[in-house]
């Protein structure tokens, strides 16, 4: 055990957060870390710049710490890449097709920075800017705010993501967010698991469970049809417990179009948790329970991040890391079969979810 934990009455509790200076941004705002550490010397580090997840150190099955999200070396990755390693990601999150909708009979043009569709707020998504940050316990909160109009969003958002790191290692994200106009919403993180370690570079010897029954069929510039399709008999069939290299069946037109998952799987609300990996090479075991109607699984289709960017001068390249991005569906304001995304104004927009870290056989 640690030799600097706090001790309090023959019990070992929570260290402090610990924050430390980062790099300096491209406008010359310091960003900065910020460490929660448990007592059994399980972390998380987060950054304020993107809200972002950055370092998450759990321990394998031979007590062993492995850090098993990716990320960037330098503050620049998280200002100009385009994999959102770790970031809290919207306003409204996901693709918004020709960045387009229409709100209480007016139609709105978002910007679009994917093409000819928007993603993941735009240009100038959450992602893109320094939150202030607000520490207490085991917790970090950021705060910050969208002004109204930016990427021709409606309303001045305001917005809160709260992450809590306890001694059952697990990571609670509370989102939070208020407009005082009707809007769209949709927040998520975007950090990409591999739990062998982040320098791994496969996902060979992960499996992965998902307790949906559906999923969301994309076209080729992976914008939803508005099917909800059963995954039986498809290759998102993971029910079971499958390898997650078992859905890659290039013949199937939907994994074509990703070239990999990149699709969003409808969950129930109801059951204890909507989604289950491990490793079988760490032993490490990664549960999922969200409040959100899906998870969008992407498997790092797309990634080629060089040494001088990654995180330990590690290269990341493709399908070497997966995401499960809880959300609303995608495009969702154009699909009227779809789960709402608008935020009416002055209603508090609130979500969660967990990640709960452990070895596979425990609970």
């Amino acid at each position: 055990m640690p030799e600097d934990l706090l001790r309090n009455g023959g019990v070992y509790r929570m260290k402090q957060v610990q924050i430390s200076e980062f790099e300096p941004t491209s406008s010359g705002q310091m960003a900065h870390f910020y460490r929660i550490e448990n007592a059994s010397g399980a972390s998380v580090t987060l950054c304020d710049y993107g809200a972002s997840i950055v370092s998450l150190l759990v321990p394998d099955r031979q007590k062993l710490l492995r850090d098993v999200v990716l990320g960037y070396a330098h503050v620049k990755g998280y200002e100009t890449g385009g994999e959102y390693f770790g970031e809290t990601v919207g306003r409204c999150c996901n693709r918004i097709c020709h960045g387009r909708f229409v709100l209480n009979g007016q139609e709105i043009q978002l910007n679009c920075n994917d093409g000819k569709h928007h993603l993941h707020g735009g240009y100038r998504s959450l992602s893109r800017r320094i939150w202030q940050a607000e520490c207490g316990g085991n917790s970090v909160a950021f705060t910050t705010e969208s002004p109204d109009g930016e990427e021709h969003y409606p309303g001045n958002l305001q917005v809160t993501v709260t992450y809590t790191f306890d001694n059952t290692n697990t990571l609670t994200i509370a989102y939070e967010a208020v407009c005082d106009k009707d809007t769209i919403c949709n927040l998520t993180n975007h950090s990409y698991f591999n739990l062998d370690g982040h320098q791994s570079g496969t996902l060979a010897h992960h499996m992965l469970k998902l307790f949906a029954d559906s999923y969301i069929p994309i076209d080729q510039t992976s914008i939803p049809s508005g099917e909800i399709a059963p995954v039986a008999g498809t290759p998102f069939d993971f029910r079971a417990y499958k390898p997650i290299p078992a859905a890659f069946q290039e013949d199937c037109v939907q994994i074509q179009n990703a070239a990999g998952l990149d699709h969003s799987f409808a969950v129930p609300s109801d059951s204890p948790i909507q989604a289950e990996a491990y490793s079988t090479e760490s032993g490490i075991r990664l549960t999922c329970k969200t409040t959100q109607p899906a998870i969008h699984v992407y498997t790092a289709n797309f990634v080629e991040t060089p040494a001088d960017l990654g995180k330990d001068g590690c290269a990341y390249g493709k399908r070497g890391a997966f995401c499960l991005e809880t959300q609303n569906f995608p495009d969702a304001i154009n699909h009227p079969n779809f789960p709402s995304p608008i935020l009416r104004a002055n209603t508090p927009y609130r979500q969660e979810t967990q990640f709960h870290f452990s070895l596979k056989g425990e609970a």
